[in-house]
């Protein structure tokens, strides 16, 4: 009889040895991404994920690595696993000194600074104080900054004499190198540009950090260094205060380095027990797609994303009762923060609109050129608001990578439509029963009427402009979200075709009786009724092929619409 206790989920853990050793988690084996760095050729790499992709759990497996502080521990760490069966020749040889930039307060300038000459010095404290045993004359500098008698600096500048007084390489460890920089980009921080310049520049605090660091590695103390942070914001602003480290980050190589490929997603569900044949939610819609690299070989979800799922499931709760992990969700206003420039507004409605956008991603950029359309693009691409689908001549192809991503998108869309048009007042609790009455009694009617009345007539001039069928579908899906009782999917794919609106009934209310496809057509104001007519004909014929495909014809209580919207306030319901 197997008695053995169940593998758990490590949803939030980001500690390699409590995983591995304590508590039973689970670990998705990424250790043998360590020998390939390791033979890479730059010693200082730089590596750029989305928040919450597992880049502080990655971090933490390379502490536990190489530091020699856990040497008698490798096999209880590692065995098992790749690297512990292919171990390199540096396993557990350094001094690992690992900060983390996360915690730094970013309420003011004094706070700041205080903040960060705090975070340094005790990390310093707490790398001689692990390190005792190897480092001899640690407990004296130890009882220093304990007394408050060394600065920030000066205690850096001691632990790297120590190191080398003792003949040990340091390895040196950065976790949110550009915290700070995303703070003052999409948070109220009261400092602005002017002190990000200020600290970023010559004689500032964090460049004095980071050109301490490289004095320390070109000396040969440090001998290694491994940064990881959401954008490359700092990197082009520090430049040759730290302009030795390579980034890695779009490097096909390492694109599978973090997230969850395909196959590791159904070994978590086969050692924790789940059956993929049970879960009425589509994990691949809502949460993979992402892809850093165009050759890469595998998409890959984001793993908060995905083990924040597979907990709901564990827990009993099939579907969740929200799909969307409340610790990632990013909320309209922050999105709205990101926008530097009236250029930068447009291309995330182009964005919006078409699902995808052509450009290059740039390997650094400053936060000073954030309205250039690059430079903004970039700043999506990074913060995994858009990802690589493909290439298109020379350039890269990039699209929103799933479902939980563009309901941001959406929701953003619908803010700034009420923001610059005063005369919308919408009145949630009538939209959400209208969507109540679309799913209950298959009556289309009051949803169309009321967002039609409340909200498309009283579109300001400036939203008129862009107003088309693209437009039409985005406003629609924005309003949808305001209730639950529907998955609202865009271009769903029916082969032959995309409809442009497929409503699914949320697994969370099986008791909701009607599903939905529509389709959406657009005529100006003057059209002539002859152009209507032929829009009619086009949008019943593609109705027929969505119906008949194997995504929709067998799918119960299913009600089929052609919408067509005359000008911005007219429209015609017509309902096979």
């Amino acid at each position: 009889m197997n008695t053995e206790a169940p593998k758990r989920l490590p949803y939030g853990n980001a500690d390699f040895k409590s995983i591995r050793a304590e508590n039973n988690y689970i670990y998705v084996d990424k250790t043998r991404f360590i020998e390939l760095l390791e033979k890479g050729g730059n010693k200082n790499k730089i590596f750029i994920r989305p928040r919450r992709f597992g880049k502080s759990l990655f971090l933490s497996t390379l502490k536990y690595y190489y530091d020699i502080e856990y040497a008698d521990e490798f096999e209880q760490l590692f065995g098992g696993l790749y690297i512990g069966q292919n171990p390199t020749p540096r396993k557990n040889s350094y001094a690992v000194l690992a900060f983390n930039f996360s915690g730094i307060d970013t309420t003011d300038a004094d706070a700041f600074t205080n903040s960060f000459s705090d975070n340094i010095r005790h990390t310093v404290w707490g790398f001689l104080n692990n390190h005792k045993n190897v480092f001899p004359n640690a407990d004296q500098i130890i009882n220093q900054i304990n007394n408050n008698e060394l600065f920030a600096f000066a205690s850096l500048d001691w632990a790297f004499r120590v190191a080398e007084s003792a003949k040990i390489k340091i390895f040196v460890i950065i976790d949110e190198y550009d915290h700070f920089a995303n703070d003052l980009i999409t948070m109220d921080s009261v400092f602005g540009e002017d002190f990000y310049k200020k600290v970023i520049t010559a004689n500032g605090l964090v460049r004095d950090f980071y050109e301490k660091l490289k004095i320390a590695t070109d000396s040969g103390i440090v001998d290694r260094t491994f940064i990881t942070g959401v954008s490359p914001i700092m990197l082009e602003d520090l430049t040759s205060g730290y302009n030795i480290a390579s980034n890695i980050s779009l490097k096909k190589q390492y694109n599978e380095m973090l997230g969850f490929t395909h196959d590791e997603v159904n070994q978590l569900m086969n050692t924790v027990g789940i059956d993929a044949k049970q879960i009425c939610v589509d994990m691949e819609y809502y949460y993979n797609g992402y892809r850093f690299n165009e050759k890469g070989e595998n998409k890959v979800y984001n793993s908060s994303m995905i083990l924040y799922f597979l907990e709901q499931i564990l827990e009993g709760s099939n579907p969740p009762d929200n799909l969307i992990d409340p610790n990632l969700s990013m909320d309209p206003k922050r999105l709205k923060r990101l926008i530097r420039s009236e250029g930068s507004r447009e291309i995330l409605i182009q964005i919006i609109k078409d699902g995808n956008i052509i450009s290059n991603v740039l390997e650094k950029f400053s936060i000073t050129r954030l309205g250039d359309e690059n430079h903004f693009i970039s700043l999506l691409f990074y913060m995994g608001l858009l990802t690589i689908k493909g290439s298109s001549l020379g350039e890269l192809l990039l699209e929103i990578p799933n479902y939980s991503i563009r309901t941001t998108f959406w929701e953003y869309l619908r803010e700034i439509v009420q923001d610059q048009s005063p005369d919308i007042a919408l009145n949630i609790q009538e939209l959400k029963n209208a969507i109540r009455a679309m799913a209950m009694e298959g009556d289309l009617h009051g949803f169309i009427d009321y967002v039609s009345q409340n909200a498309f007539s009283k579109l300001s001039a400036f939203d008129l402009q862009r107003f088309d069928e693209k437009y039409i579908k985005v406003l629609l899906l924005a309003y949808l979200l305001l209730s639950n009782i529907y998955i609202p999917m865009s271009e769903y794919e029916t082969a032959p075709g995309r409809a442009d609106i497929f409503l699914q009934r949320n697994p969370c209310f099986p008791q909701v009786n009607y599903e939905w496809v529509w389709e959406l057509k657009y005529c100006k104001t003057d059209a002539k009724e002859t152009e209507i007519d032929q829009k009619c004909r086009k949008g019943l014929e593609q109705l027929d092929q969505y119906l008949i495909s194997s995504r929709l014809k067998d799918r119960p209580n299913l009600k089929s619409v052609l919408l067509v919207f005359i000008g911005k306030d007219k429209y015609k319901i017509i309902e096979k």
